[in-house]
């Protein structure tokens, strides 16, 4: 039985798509921004998170972990992460909630059982189900199951993808799909290369070829200090999309470190720490460079 990876089932999200929604945010991503603020979201594999402040030192993890990966060195308590092969026993009994998994294997209905629970929220609302990661289309298979079954169920959909996955990806998942949200972050080839890690040929021939499908699309632009923050790159961002079909308008998002923490409970290293939020008034400047290009423009959470 085909089974998807997921890390988390957001129910009441209201900043997916329209109305109500359940995100279902799947694990694993082709990209590697470094201001990403899900990075429990990268790996394509279940991880245990530490979240030492929560820690009360009652010694359960010594007991429970095969491994041996947690212990009491000269009195101070040790994690060694590469020891730990995530089976998640140590977060069974964590009853401080210090230690926890993320990433569990799913199957279809074991997800749609968690979704339709709100059924009624979304029919009052106009919302539905949105999928997210990571990103969601590297496991595009049970994707397509996933959105299949919703559609079966009258629910409105939604995707939640960077773009950089083979087109056939998209392909797959076409019908079953009302609304996609698309991730653009960068116009400039090496400047994406270096900011994310991979080029951005593929994101931007793929929602070139998305647009010419009938499908609407909302564009997520990321607003980061340092990377597109300027009037420069934002008017380039606004060439790239202003004569696409099917956009319904742009979300400019401005940066955020609240994923801090999750870096530290991973063991990995946080890349934008000390980044601080872009002022409203150049979230607003940057909106207005794309209002001028007659591109519609939506910014953060208003």
């Amino acid at each position: 039985m085909l089974k998807g990876l997921v890390f988390n089932i957001q129910r009441f999200s209201i900043h997916d798509g329209p109305g109500i929604r359940t995100t279902v945010f799947f694990k694993g991503c082709s990209l590697r921004c470094f201001w990403c603020h899900n990075p429990e979201s990268i790996h394509h594999e279940p991880q245990l998170q530490l979240f030492l402040q929560k820690c009360i030192g009652c010694g359960k993890c010594f007991e429970n972990c095969p491994v041996r990966a947690h212990r009491m060195v000269n009195g101070e308590r040790i994690f060694l992460r590469e020891l730990c092969i995530s089976c998640g026993r140590c977060a069974e009994d964590c009853y401080a909630e210090a230690l926890a998994i993320a990433g569990k294997w799913m199957t279809v209905r074991e997800v749609m059982d968690e979704v339709i629970k709100d059924k009624p929220f979304y029919e009052n609302s106009g919302g539905g189900v949105t999928l997210s990661g990571g990103e969601p289309l590297l496991q595009a298979g049970f994707v397509r199951e996933l959105l299949e079954e919703s559609k079966r169920e009258g629910l409105h959909t939604a995707v939640d993808t960077a773009g950089n996955v083979p087109w056939e990806a998209f392909e797959s998942v076409l019908p079953f799909v009302d609304l996609f949200l698309y991730d653009v972050k960068v116009a400039d080839e090496e400047l994406h290369r270096q900011v994310t890690g991979v080029s951005n040929t593929r994101i931007l021939d793929n929602l070139k070829r998305l647009a010419g499908k009938g499908t609407t699309i909302l564009i997520r632009i990321p607003v980061i200090p340092g990377v597109n923050d300027t009037p420069e790159e934002m008017e380039r961002i606004g060439l790239l999309i202003k004569d696409l079909d099917n956009i319904e308008y742009a979300d400019l998002l401005p940066f955020h470190g609240l994923g801090e923490s999750k870096y530290a409970s991973l063991g990995m290293e946080y890349k934008a720490k000390g980044y601080q939020p872009p002022e409203p008034e150049l979230m607003d400047s940057l909106a207005e460079i794309l209002g001028e290009m007659d591109i519609r423009v939506k910014i953060g959470r208003k």
